[in-house]
């Protein structure tokens, strides 16, 4: 079911995804269905999609720029886990 989503509604779905809330929740937040909710982020482009997906991955760029921070001071598992981020980058190409 294709939900008509504002853009206020849309940047609020990037940011609870940004912070990592389940899909349960944000629906409870933006007061829509679930289930509707769901399918639409499925469906790739969706704009809701689009907005948690990025809200995830603009999240998931922190992370990423904190490891680097961590792993350039040598710590071993920020060593490990940006090599593994490397890894799975080159397998994303």
């Amino acid at each position: 079911m294709l939900m008509d989503y504002t853009e206020e509604i849309l940047q609020q779905i990037e940011q609870l995804a940004s912070i990592y809330m389940p899909i349960r929740d944000i629906a409870l937040i933006i007061e829509v269905d679930e289930t509707a909710l769901r399918e639409d982020i499925q469906c790739q482009t969706n704009p809701a999609s689009r907005a948690y997906r990025k809200g995830k991955a603009l999240s998931k760029v922190a992370l990423h720029q904190q490891e680097m921070n961590l792993a350039r001071v040598g710590s071993p598992l920020a060593l490990e886990n940006a090599r593994q981020n490397l890894l799975d980058m080159e397998d994303d190409e």
